[in-house]
């Protein structure tokens, strides 16, 4: 079970996210059990048939595995894998900061250390604590989401129809001057989303989501947005120039010439690229919204 609760970044920019409740992660946390309880069994299997006869250090042998996997597994999945063990990967969740941000290796080892010690207990179960003190608490967070300063969400929400980019007709002059190079598919992505999402926002997130983009791409673009034109017209033009780019191959920046036939890949741009401004747009704006 989901359910969509604000969450504020530290820029204070509210984000919808979808928090994850205890029934599914109940059953991301049996499937990741079972996973090493499988792992564990195949190591004592080991050690049975290597003839371990000392029994202290078959002993030392099964903890030390018992420690590496109960801690080292959600630690590893969790912070090579954006914040999502294999249970949690079945299950569409994931683990971020309270302010949406990805968790790192301490976020990771803080909850799994926790989960060792606090939420789960010595033994392989789901603990009486953890459900208590998901139950309490308004985001399902556990002792070691506390800790941590973090908490699970689901990625799978309701397909969102991809925009359609178009050229805001204002901008087509004034963006094929644009070296979009540094321009990095993630950004690019994120404002792909943005678009995608536009409708749904409430206006006050849409909004400053909508600066918060546009200043990254000026900052990585090297040039800053425009006069009067809002956020959403920026990246929608920043998208189709990009765009537009990747299907005729064709760089569009003053001053470097399309590559060869014995050369795949395009030539350096210049430092520094001369680019004119549009006309400031009348008050009422020649720009519709996405709908």
């Amino acid at each position: 079970m989901v359910s969509a609760e604000p969450l504020v970044t530290g820029e204070a920019v509210v984000l919808d996210l979808r928090i994850a409740r205890l029934a599914s992660r109940g059953v991301a946390a049996a499937l990741d059990l079972l996973l090493q309880f499988a792992v564990l069994l195949v190591v004592l299997v080991a050690v049975i048939v290597a003839g371990v006869e000392d029994g202290a250090q078959a002993a030392a042998i099964l903890l030390g595995v018992f420690v590496l996997v109960r801690v080292g597994y959600p630690v590893l999945f969790e912070t090579l894998g954006g914040g999502r063990t294999l249970g949690k990967m079945a299950l569409g969740l994931r683990v971020v900061r309270d302010d949406g941000g990805p968790i790192r290796f301490r976020h990771a080892l803080t909850r799994a250390l926790a989960g060792v010690i606090v939420d789960f207990g010595p033994v392989l179960v789901w603990s009486a604590v953890a459900i208590v003190v998901s139950l309490c608490s308004e985001k399902s967070k556990r002792v070691g989401d506390f800790l941590a300063g973090t908490v699970v969400i689901t990625d799978r929400a309701p397909d969102t129809p991809a925009p359609a980019i178009t050229m805001p007709p204002a901008l087509a002059s004034w963006a094929g001057q644009l070296d979009l190079s540094a321009l990095t598919d993630d950004l690019a992505l994120a404002a792909r989303q943005y678009l995608a999402r536009y409708p749904q926002l409430r206006p006050e997130a849409r909004d400053a989501l909508g600066h918060e983009l546009a200043r990254e791409v000026a900052y990585r673009i090297g040039t800053p947005l425009p006069y009067g034109v809002p956020p959403w017209a920026f990246l929608q033009a920043m998208l189709a120039e990009r765009r537009d780019r990747s299907l005729g191959c064709v760089p569009r920046f003053p001053g470097v010439q399309p590559p060869g036939p014995d050369r795949w890949q395009a030539p350096e741009p210049p430092s520094v690229v001369p680019v004119t401004p549009p006309v400031p747009p009348p008050a009422d704006g020649p720009f519709t919204p996405p709908a």
